[in-house]
């Protein structure tokens, strides 16, 4: 899910840079010595899974893991995305510098809806707790695959049917995320919970009971 460099009009290449320096001051702020190797481990596994591609007109389709990222980094998914887009982009030709601002937008802010939509019910270890999974997963994908067409469409020069296939083939890719982001929190739940969003508050609430 990269838009490449010369497609974008100038509005939306600045809207999504405007809206990427906000929310990486934000994400800064939100990493300590603490969160620091979760976040670079996470930035990792974005790079990963973003090695397998599939051609969609001017742009592509991969594993994205941004929900999964979202909730694991909260805020801090903003740096994760942006030094993992700037690898793909210098390494790979993936995407492009003056797209970098925009595609971490487009990535990233479904990240954070997923994450305060969802953080806290991950918890639970009923259906619940699974289903939340499964949504965050699955609609962090639908909102990228969404700002993304809508970043073509406003950009203009015939890209209509460009946006439209785009929403249409990120369909599956959202079962497929959210199934990876269900197996991924569960297993984390039982093995490493700590690395849960509210993994402190949640396991004293625990012990207490």
């Amino acid at each position: 899910m990269h838009i490449a460099e010369g497609i974008m009009s100038a509005p939306v290449l600045i809207g999504g840079a405007a809206l990427t320096a906000a929310g990486l001051a934000r994400g800064l702020r939100a990493i300590d010595a603490d969160n620091l190797p979760r976040v670079g481990l996470m930035s990792a596994a974005l790079l990963v899974a973003s090695l397998i591609h599939v051609p969609i007109g001017p742009s592509s389709a991969h594993l994205i893991l941004n929900g999964l990222a979202g909730l694991l980094l909260g805020w801090a998914v903003f740096p994760a995305l942006l030094v993992a887009l700037l690898l793909e982009a210098i390494l790979f030709q993936f995407g492009g510098l003056t797209t970098l601002g925009v595609n971490t937008a487009i990535m990233a802010c479904p990240a954070i809806a997923c994450h305060l939509l969802f953080g806290r019910l991950i918890w639970r270890r009923d259906w619940t707790g699974k289903a939340a999974a499964f949504a965050a997963g699955a609609l962090a994908v639908a909102l990228a695959g969404v700002l993304l067409a809508t970043s073509l469409y406003l950009s203009g020069q015939g890209f209509e049917k460009a946006a439209i296939l785009v929403l249409a083939i990120h369909g599956p890719m959202m079962v497929i995320e959210g199934l990876i982001c269900t197996l991924c929190v569960s297993f984390l739940r039982t093995v490493k919970p700590a690395m849960l969003p509210g993994a402190k508050q949640q396991l004293e609430t625990e012990r207490a009971a």
